[in-house]
């Protein structure tokens, strides 16, 4: 038998004793408040029917990266449609959400350059950056004060300036002080990169995102669209100039030496944004959020969102579990957010809103978990 390493066994023991240990599952419970799928176009098929017609005409395998043999006339005009729909020059297509903010933030800012992020940032960021020559200073979550006193101490000592934020965090539901931030480009020159993945499909002109909400698309610099969570289907984007699109196909690695999505993945997301701009779920979903926190407002364990996600915080990885495991048992889908994935004694039951829950769901929902 091929031995394990005992510092591995150790580290499993660990996460075992303090019951942060994770397994993979194949089936959930019937009434989901769990998944990213927002808008359902996943879990109702509607997707699919749009897509299968096409299927029989695309390829099953890229056979290669863009950069040799994976590129064709569909990528480039389905980036040409992503770029057009979210006001951008350009944009570019990854394989996933991961591989796009790994790829920009790895590539783009250099030695010399200084990163300011939001503590609070998803780990695909948090990778890229670490991939980075640039210096990095984390900022607390949500903290303009903080941000502006980093700006004021180090904005003369470096060549570019980035701000990496997420539009929609996905661990707590709330969103970046967007405005806020950009008005410290009054005094201090930087780029602004903004993560829309729990964004897109929720905020803006048919689903456009928050910064297209708030009409600030122009002032960033570079803006990530994931296509997992509410477009239902698969790979990622990275919209901006057509200086930036250039700039990542020669730089970043993670779309240079990866084989490219098939040519199915490519129609699902085409697809998917036609669903996007006729969606009648938007509406249905927003209706259960104000009703969501409406409902919850004088609870000061949940975090106040205005997007699909709604945190409860329920201290300790033993007590969330055995939360999680009471609505399992009622047949709902909710899962617990256990330490070290957040701070300890900010564990919490992760609330995903969707298009296809109910009101009567929603509501028996706040009840097992308030009463």
């Amino acid at each position: 038998m091929i031995s394990f390493p005992e510092r591995l066994l150790n580290k499993l023991h660990e996460v075992k004793s303090q019951n942060k240990f994770r397994t993979l599952k194949a089936s959930y419970p019937v009434i989901d408040f769990s998944s990213n799928d927002y808008l359902g176009f996943s879990k109702s098929g509607k997707l699919q029917q749009r897509v299968s017609s096409l299927l029989a005409s695309t390829n099953s395998g890229s056979t290669g990266s863009r950069l040799i043999s994976g590129n064709s006339s569909l990528f480039n005009n389905t980036e040409d449609y992503i770029a057009q729909f979210h006001h951008a020059e350009s944009a570019l297509i990854f394989n996933s959400g991961f591989d796009a903010n790994l790829g920009l933030l790895s590539s783009v800012p250099q030695k010399g350059d200084l990163i300011l992020s939001d503590e609070l940032i998803h780990a695909s960021l948090i990778d890229g950056i670490r991939l980075s020559f640039a210096t990095h200073y984390k900022f607390s979550h949500n903290n303009i004060a903080q941000l502006n006193d980093l700006l004021e101490r180090h904005h003369a000592s470096f060549n570019e300036i980035y701000i990496v934020v997420e539009s929609v965090y996905s661990m707590d539901g709330d969103s970046a002080p967007l405005i806020k931030i950009l008005e410290l480009a009054k005094h201090y020159h930087f780029h602004l990169i903004v993560d829309e993945a729990h964004a897109i499909g929720i905020f803006g002109d048919q689903g456009r995102g928050l910064c297209n909400e708030l009409n600030i698309e122009d002032k960033c610099f570079a803006r990530i669209y994931t296509y997992g969570k509410a477009m239902g289907c698969h790979g990622a984007a990275i919209v901006g100039s057509k200086q930036l699109k250039d700039y990542l196909i020669n730089f970043s690695r993670s779309f240079i030496y990866t084989t490219a999505l098939p040519e199915h993945s490519v129609v699902s997301i085409k697809k998917a944004y036609e669903l996007l701009i006729n969606s009648k779920e938007i509406t249905h979903l927003k209706t259960l959020i104000s009703n969501f926190n409406t409902q919850t407002m004088a609870d000061n364990s949940f975090i106040k969102s205005q997007s699909a996600i709604h945190c409860k915080i329920v201290p300790g990885n033993t007590q969330v579990s055995n939360l999680e495991t009471k609505l399992s048992d009622l047949n709902f889908f909710v899962k617990s957010i256990k330490s070290p994935t957040v701070k300890e004694n900010q564990e919490r039951l992760r609330i995903c809103l969707h298009s296809f829950n109910t009101i009567e769901e929603v509501n028996q929902l706040i009840h097992l978990i308030t009463s």
